[in-house]
């Protein structure tokens, strides 16, 4: 059964007609061409699919479309491009902190969702953010250098 969803996406309003039961990291990739969001595991347990939903960091892979009508979504391409990279991807690209770029966006997401709740996260806070995300390639050291720099960086 196809239902038409409103999607709010990176300040858009988007209508999709989709199953209304389908992954919203599926409706996103495959339906709007955003292709940050990764279906990595299809299990909620990597990160690759995170989005932040009204400001909150949300893996996406395991809920459905149908449950983010009249939420604001921000996927990694509203945080950022390739010509004018956000505050948290240019921190990443300096710390040289990224490697194949699988898990990328999704700790794009989780930092960016962190640091506008607190600029000035302690070891702990990061951490915790973090966690969620798998890397294959072993960037976290680099990440979390990242991360750190820029939490010292942020105004006071």
């Amino acid at each position: 059964m196809t239902k038409s969803l409103t999607l709010d996406v990176n300040g858009a309003s988007c209508l999709v007609r989709v199953d209304p039961d389908m992954p919203l990291a599926l409706v996103l990739r495959n339906r709007l061409g955003l292709t940050g969001v990764k279906d990595g595991c299809g299990l909620g347990q990597c990160g690759a699919c995170a989005v932040l939903v009204d400001g909150e960091p949300t893996l996406t892979c395991v809920r459905p479309a149908a449950d983010f009508e009249g939420r604001r979504i921000e996927t990694v391409e509203g945080l950022g491009t390739p010509e004018k990279p956000g505050p948290v991807q240019r921190a990443l690209i300096e710390a040289r902190a990224a490697q194949c770029g699988y898990c990328t966006p999704g700790i794009v997401v989780a930092v960016t969702g962190l640091l506008r709740k607190d600029p000035h996260p302690g070891e702990s806070a990061i951490r915790a953010a973090l966690e969620p995300h798998l890397c294959r390639c072993g960037a976290h050291p680099s990440v979390l250098r990242a991360v750190r720099a820029l939490a010292r960086a942020a105004p006071r």
